[in-house]
Formats: structure tokens, C-alpha cells, sequence
């Protein structure tokens, strides 16, 4: 094996391969050649450990043919039905996608944001649940399209892609009353966020249309979480005995919330009906299935992903084109959780 003081270039893997640097180059872009130049070729890049430099790539041809998804959890099933339509639409096209998690930290939705004039990335789809004006100046000033999955202030300066989250909300609540449910407990995530507050405008709206005062008691406010959801159904259920229903600002509140009934020997949907948000895949994981509002997350990935290749195209939305905004409607999907009781 070669020894070098630096990391492997195309001229290394060259030399080690017994070929010429141009086969190199036409193996490692994917422009073929002959079966046995390809084995020793990558032979030799599985040797040497080579990674192509994207950013060298970029300044040669203008292009990285990589795109990037920054969400704020990539375990929650919401953002994986997201990257599943991101995919499908860029792969294709012959982009790579890189994923970053950001744990809805705002520096660090505002590095990547930034990131893009370093030239590793083409272009962002990016899901912040908190917006701050940082957030619009940043992407504002963009090395590169940014689109946002997620609810922004009027006149943002980038293209977007949002859910009717209140009006999923009203769908949820309207459902549990016309069940004959009254006593309607609701955890949500933390208000100061775009989903939170919005969950929390939806629940007041829907009760205010039936005539009900929100009972601030009914109300826990935790973190998006199974074991927040479980802890804030406990400490609901414990205080008022009488609760008849919860409903949860996602599907893994909502687990947590029906995990939290079980445990106390309370059986869904006859003494409690249970309901969440998302209808991702943890609505079908677990028993009784869980009744939840479907917000159109694949439905949501797949229109970013159309706008954000529309920018690099030049096509239906070149640079400079008006700002685009689109809002994908709920629906409610109605399982066992939430059954009229006998």
C-alpha cells in the first residue's frame, strides 16, 4: 500500500490502480468503462480510504449535486415520511441528500443555513419550529435556495410549505365532542414554538365553537417526547379523575399519553379516548390503533422538494422569482383510540 503525507488523490488511486488518471476520473463520476478498470479502480479507492472532495467539485463545475435536510429530531417519524418524498423527487435528478439533525437549536439551523456558502450543498429544505427574524435575515442572504417546511411571518423572504395545523386541531376536538367526550385534557410541546402555539390556538378555537371555557388544569405543556407525553397524561389523570379525553399536539404525546392510561388500569377508548397529530407510523405501532390528524408530512417533503429543485432549475421558479407559499389541508384519520365508549 501507498504511504503519503496527505490524503489519496485521483493521481494516487492512479498509481496504485495501474491505470490512467482520466479512467480514474471516468470511474469515480460514473461514466464508465471497462469491467476490469473499474475493479482495480475501486479496489484501489477501498485501499487508499479516498473520498471525493465535493467542495472541489463545486468550483469546478458550479454544482455538488448534494442537497440538504435539516430537521429537528431525524428519529421522529414525521421527518423520516419527509426525507422517504425528498428522495423520490431529488434522487433522480441525480441529487445526493445529506441529513442533519438539529435538535431545534437555533444557532445551529443558522449554521446550516450558512453553510451553503461553503459550497458542500446546492441547496436547503430546512424545519425549524421556532422562527426568529436571525432565521429570515439568514436565509434572506442565502449562498443558495433555502425552502422552509414549516410556518413563517408574512412576506418571508423564501419559499415554503406549511401544514393547517389549527384547522387539524378543530378536526381532533370536534370529533371527541361529537363522541360525547367533555372533559378534553390536551398536552401539547412547548408553546414558544410554531407548532406549539399553534396546537394550543386550534384547541381554544375548537372549544370556544361548542360553547366550552378552556380549563387552564386540562392543559400540561412538556417537550415533544413519549416520556414527556406519559408524565403529563399521569399528572393530568391524577389531578382530575373526571378527564374523559386527551388530545396530543403529536402521535408520540399521544403514545406516551395511552401508555400512561394503561398504566392505571384505565382502558382506551371506554374510559379514556386518546388522540394525536401526525398520523405518522406510531399511530399504527401500537393497540388500540391511534386516531390522529394526518398534516400531509410526505405530501409536505415532496412540495419542498419540488420547489427547491424548481429554484436550481431555473424552471417554474427561477432565482429572483416571487416567493412561493403553499399549505397542505388535514385530515383526520379515525381508529380504535377514540371509539364512542358503550
Amino acid at each position: 500500500m501507498m504511504t503519503s503525507s496527505g490524503p489519496p488523490t485521483v493521481e494516487t488511486i492512479a498509481k496504485v490502480a495501474g491505470v490512467s488518471i482520466a479512467s480514474v476520473s471516468r470511474v469515480i463520476n460514473g461514466h464508465g468503462a471497462r469491467p476490469d478498470t473499474v475493479r482495480r479502480v475501486e479496489r484501489a479507492v477501498a485501499e487508499l480510504g479516498y473520498v471525493p472532495n465535493a467542495v472541489a467539485r463545486s468550483l469546478k463545475g458550479g454544482r455538488t449535486r448534494q442537497l440538504t435536510f435539516a430537521m429537528p429530531d431525524i428519529g421522529n417519524p414525521t421527518y423520516v415520511s419527509m426525507v422517504r418524498q425528498i428522495q423520490a423527487v431529488t434522487k433522480p435528478l441525480g441529487y445526493r441528500l445529506l441529513l442533519h439533525s438539529t435538535d431545534a437549536v437555533a444557532e445551529d439551523e443558522l449554521g446550516v443555513v450558512r453553510s451553503l456558502a461553503e459550497r458542500t450543498s446546492d441547496g436547503l429544505i430546512l424545519c425549524p419550529i421556532r422562527v426568529t427574524d436571525a432565521h429570515l435575515a439568514a436565509m434572506e442572504a442565502a449562498a443558495g435556495p433555502v425552502v422552509v417546511i414549516g410556518s413563517l411571518p408574512e412576506g418571508a423572504p423564501v419559499d415554503s410549505v406549511r401544514a393547517d395545523s389549527v384547522s387539524g386541531v378543530v378536526l381532533a376536538v370536534r370529533h371527541l365532542l361529537e363522541t360525547g367526550r367533555r372533559r378534553i385534557a390536551f398536552i401539547n410541546g412547548p408553546a414558544d414554538t410554531v407548532p406549539g402555539h399553534n396546537r394550543r390556538a386550534g384547541y381554544h378555537k375548537a372549544l370556544a365553537e361548542a360553547g366550552i371555557v378552556p380549563d387552564p388544569a386540562l392543559t400540561e405543556t412538556t417537550d415533544f417526547g413519549i416520556e414527556a407525553g406519559a408524565a403529563a397524561a399521569h399528572r393530568l389523570l391524577a389531578a382530575d379523575p373526571a378527564i374523559d379525553s386527551i388530545f396530543c399536539a403529536n402521535d408520540q404525546l399521544a403514545l406516551g399519553a395511552a401508555h400512561a392510561a394503561q398504566d392505571r388500569g384505565l382502558d382506551i377508548p371506554g374510559d379514556l379516548a386518546v388522540v394525536g397529530m401526525d398520523d405518522s407510523e406510531l399511530a399504527r405501532a401500537g393497540w388500540p390503533l391511534l386516531t390522529s390528524v394526518d398534516l400531509g408530512s410526505a405530501e409536505r417533503g415532496r412540495i419542498a422538494a419540488d420547489m427547491l429543485v424548481s429554484r436550481l432549475a431555473g424552471g417554474d421558479a427561477p432565482p429572483g422569482s416571487p416567493v412561493r407559499s403553499e399549505t397542505v389541508a388535514p385530515r383526520l384519520v379515525v381508529r380504535a383510540s377514540s371509539a364512542v365508549p358503550a
